[in-house]
């Protein structure tokens, strides 16, 4: 059977660990030829090694201008166009208070998470303008849909930012056939859970995350934390053709955590009300 992006050429910023990398593998999986954008040269180079000819590695630092203006250069020499660009890569965000921000961090967090996708989208759209269409996808995340706990002020604002430029871009692009959608992951059991994988020995990260995972499954509405694959499924629908009706979505993924408080909790809260009201009796 054919696969799902059979003939497509993607670009996975990010795409040499977690929820990029596998959406990596399961693009190659479905056909498609991609570009594995990112900082980490070693793990770059030994994933596209390992899934062969329709990958390959381009490093890139998602905040250089030129390093963007590269990775879609280096896309277009090897395999001659590209029809879907997934704006992965975004580092995570220490929580500060109001005041105690510093402006020079406040900048360069911001350019990572936000301005990389602006970039991202300012130098393939000409690409896909050229070819008559296309698929981007920016990463969101809950933390800009929700502010029960999901991250920092910058971090939640830059992806607030993306989400809503999302949206703006897909009424701006939708008259040139491209497509541009938003995946906003939650309570995805990935190392930036804990700081991130290069702070700790494998064994330790294994264990930590082990924690996370157990945690995600007692808390969340359908009781399991989400894997790297659960953002890669969805990344293959937005960028194959079985989305051709979709743009301007953001598409979340959290195990309905963004829907509120648990019917457990709600109970308890509507008991404590019910007793505030009417009293004990």
């Amino acid at each position: 059977m054919a696969g799902r992006m059979d003939g497509k050429v993607a670009i996975v910023t990010g795409g040499n660990s977690g929820m990029g990398l596998a959406t990596v593998e399961m693009f190659v999986k479905e056909g498609a030829r991609v570009m594995i954008a990112a900082r980490g040269e070693e793990r770059g180079r030994e994933s596209a090694e390992r899934l062969g000819k329709n990958a390959s590695f381009v490093r890139t630092d998602v905040t250089s201008e030129d390093d963007i203006k590269d990775m879609i250069d280096a896309t277009v020499d090897r395999w001659g166009r590209v029809d879907c660009l997934f704006n992965n890569a975004a580092a995570g965000c220490p929580a500060a208070k109001v005041e105690d921000f510093d402006t020079v961090d406040f900048q360069s967090r911001i350019m990572n998470i936000l301005g990389s996708v602006f970039l991202g989208m300012k130098h393939v759209v000409p690409v896909m303008k050229k070819r008559g269409g296309g698929s981007i996808i920016n990463n969101g995340s809950t933390a800009g849909v929700i502010v029960d706990g999901c991250g920092s002020a910058i971090y939640s604002a830059a992806k607030a930012g993306v989400i809503h430029a999302t949206k703006l871009w897909a009424l701006e692009l939708a008259e040139f056939g491209i497509r541009v959608n938003c995946i906003s992951p939650g309570a995805i059991v990935t190392p930036i859970m804990v700081g991130g994988y290069h702070r700790y020995e494998p064994e330790e990260l294994d264990r930590l995350l082990g924690r996370v995972d157990s945690h995600f499954a007692e808390v969340l509405p359908l009781r399991r934390g989400g894997k790297p694959e659960d953002i890669a499924y969805a990344a293959v629908y937005l960028a194959s053709d079985e989305s051709l009706h979709t743009t301007g979505h953001n598409l979340v993924i959290e195990s309905g955590n963004t829907l509120g408080r648990s019917q457990a909790e709600q109970d308890l809260r509507s008991a404590r009300r019910k007793k505030a009201v009417f009293g004990s009796d």
